[in-house]
């Protein structure tokens, strides 16, 4: 397991540039025998299946593979060799994980009732700017059909739970995530002679600070909703009006109910402001993903099983979080279960948080998080096959 890490870790790649790394995984998947090795899947996805001895359901299990954009710092053997490319999400131990699973559980098909399906899934990150990818292009191009999976599990990895442990939620456990784009339009004129113009940029300034109103004043305050303006652009010289500002952002929320409504409370506060100066604006909204939901009825079933091999007292339910994950696309197809393994060790020094540069794990939690998904998916089977 370590070692399988180590190798990703070393040899990360960017969303939908996953070549090496889904060469490695079919490679290992072909080699433990598994049944139906496809390649290509969603660009650089890999899908096999494990068939066991006795007839049964199908249930799933998927892993991302995709690495960030980030220049690791800290000092490992296991170091990054692809400068200013980590993988910073721990992508590498949930395929680390799964490739142990999947292992473990070829070793005993004659015990198995049904089908376990293996996922493994690029661009989860996001693609980048004109392309396609991730999860929904994995459902798209048939990852979850032939046979149908009734079910599927994954995990993430997450620092700020302790190795050994695992974080659940019942219901809406991460937020949906709206990548939008605000361009405000005026008319250019000489900065000595702004009323001869239009200035974007003030209608911009008074337009980042509205529509934070949206979420102090305007929706219920018992939803939980994040709107974030992360970058402006506007203007080329210091004493020209800008005619055109573009802002770009991301609205996070655990309700559909509330992102509905946050939408259309943008389009207000925008149409407002901009007419009130004259202006214009367009809003655009790009890749987005729904609330990550774990169906309360799979929860349960679930739970017994990760109490049996971590103990009671290792299973903690932590609030839900505003961080989004492309694995709600196949809840909305089938029921789903996406949990947390816990990787982080404050005596180790382990601690940073994903998506920076210092980000590692205790590899300690690759041991947990095969013995944690292998039993989850045969209990299920189990479950299913024998009612």
């Amino acid at each position: 397991l370590v070692e399988h890490r180590r190798d990703f870790h070393q040899h990360p790649e960017l969303s939908n540039r996953e070549e090496r790394t889904s060469r490695v995984i079919a490679e290992k998947l072909r080699a433990l025998g598994l049944d139906e090795v496809r390649t290509g899947v969603g660009r650089h996805g890999v899908v096999a299946l494990l068939k066991g001895k006795h007839p049964g359901p199908v249930v799933a299990v998927r892993a991302d593979m995709d690495a960030l954009p980030i220049l690791e710092t800290i000092d490992v053997p296991y170091r990054s060799r692809n400068e200013g490319v980590k993988h910073a999400c721990g992508h590498d131990v949930h395929m680390s994980v799964e490739l142990g699973v999947a292992e473990m559980l070829s070793g005993m098909r004659d015990q198995i009732h049904g089908t376990i399906k293996f996922i493994f899934q690029p661009a989860e990150e996001g693609p980048p700017p004109g392309e396609e990818g991730g999860a929904q292009l994995m459902i798209r191009e048939g990852a979850l059909e032939n046979p149908k999976a009734e079910a599927i599990f994954g995990l993430h990895v997450m620092p700020n739970i302790s190795v050994g442990q695992i974080g659940y939620n019942s219901g809406p456990t991460m937020a949906s995530s709206d990548r939008f784009a605000i361009t405000i339009r005026g008319r250019k004129v000489h900065g000595a002679y702004p009323h001869d113009g239009i200035d974007t940029v003030v209608v911009a300034a008074e337009a980042v600070t509205a529509l934070q109103t949206i979420r102090s004043r305007r929706i219920n305050t018992m939803d939980p909703l994040v709107l974030t303006i992360g970058s402006i652009h506007g203007g080329n010289r210091f004493n020209i009006i800008a005619d055109e500002v573009r802002l770009e952002g991301t609205m996070r929320t655990l309700s559909e109910t509330a992102r509905a409504a946050a939408i259309r409370q943008m389009h207000q506060t925008l149409a407002g402001i901009t007419s009130a100066y004259g202006a214009t604006y367009q809003l655009d909204f790009g890749e987005n993903n729904p609330v990550t939901y774990n169906d309360p009825e799979l929860v349960a079933a679930t739970l017994p099983t990760i109490r049996r091999i971590v103990g009671d007292k290792n299973v903690v339910s932590p609030p839900p979080q505003m961080g989004a994950e492309d694995f709600s696309r196949y809840q909305q197809v089938i029921p789903g279960f996406f949990y947390f393994l816990g990787v982080g060790n404050s005596a180790k020094g382990i601690t940073a948080m994903i998506h920076t540069p210092e980000f590692d794990v205790d590899e300690e939690g690759l041991v947990v998080g095969v013995r944690v998904m292998g039993n989850v998916l045969l209990d299920y089977l189990d479950r299913k096959a024998r009612p």
